[in-house]
């Protein structure tokens, strides 16, 4: 729960939120997938404070103080696991494909096939003729 702002006409004050808005923006951020900054548009705080609160309650202790009550709150663990990802080989350099430039102005049309092998001919050639 955010706490209204002053009434017009009176100094602006900063906004107050409860202990349960709070932990409710942070167990938002928790959640896999969801964008710190997101959740900040969302509950309509500055990602910044948003970001202050997840350190704070990152650095707290979930355990009952004598004398405070915590929200209840509850965030779904999240596992991080490590994916094995295959890919396919690399090309051999004899089977690298050709660079293929192609340059048209007007009715005149020119194409230049150059080994991939000499890229960095390539490159010197093109510099050479766009002067």
């Amino acid at each position: 729960m955010t706490f209204p702002d002053q009434p017009a006409g009176t100094r602006r004050r900063r906004r107050l939120h409860s202990d349960e808005f709070k932990a409710n923006a942070v167990a938002a951020c928790m959640q896999p997938g969801m964008s710190m900054a997101a959740v900040a548009m969302a509950h309509g705080v500055n990602a910044n404070l948003l970001r202050r609160w997840v350190r704070q309650a990152e650095m707290t202790p979930l355990v009952d103080a004598p004398g405070k009550n915590l929200p209840n709150v509850q965030v779904a663990p999240v596992k991080a696991a490590f994916v094995p990802v295959s890919l396919p080989a690399p090309e051999a350099p004899a089977q690298m494909a050709d660079i293929r430039i192609e340059l048209q102005r007007g009715a005149t049309a020119v194409t230049v096939t150059w080994p991939a092998s000499a890229a960095s001919e390539c490159a010197a050639w093109m510099r050479e003729l766009l002067r």
